[in-house]
């Protein structure tokens, strides 16, 4: 696909603008136990993502999992600088729809994320759904 093209379009959970590498998981994430909130890093035994950082990346999960303290984890990776760019999932559950929210987090879902590949260079816009795929320092307009 071209830089800039609109590759995926989903449900805005929470609005905003974000842009980063995709970091993709085909597993649920909870946030609470499963990621560390001060280094950022995936600490579920036998989770695909375990010790990545999800530090300013576009995450991509099919959906959250786990306790609803993982919304103010979400939360706390925020105010430590931890959290990811952005959350894009197959279906948000609330405990991250909560998370996104209470952060300032862009949010979308009714994602087919097996359009996605980590690594991918994604601009994210909460507010429309959309999802694009570009180049670092690249204007798509």
């Amino acid at each position: 696909m071209s830089a800039g093209e609109t590759i995926l379009q989903g449900r805005s959970i929470h609005p905003g603008s974000a842009e980063g590498e995709a970091l993709v998981s085909r597993m649920g994430i909870s946030f609470f136990g499963g990621v560390d909130p001060e280094t950022g890093t995936v600490m579920e035994k036998g989770h695909d993502l375990e010790g990545r950082r999800i530090s300013g990346k576009v995450l991509v999960f099919p959906t959250g999992k786990g306790s609803t303290v993982g919304s103010y984890t979400l939360y706390r990776m925020k105010k430590a600088g931890t959290a990811p760019a952005a959350i894009l999932n197959a279906e948000c559950e609330p405990i991250t729809a909560v998370g996104c929210i209470l952060a300032g987090i862009p949010c979308i879902d009714r994602l087919p994320l097996d359009r996605i590949c980590s690594g991918d260079f994604l601009r994210i816009d909460g507010t429309a759904g959309r999802v694009e795929r570009g180049n670092p320092g690249t204007d798509t307009a």
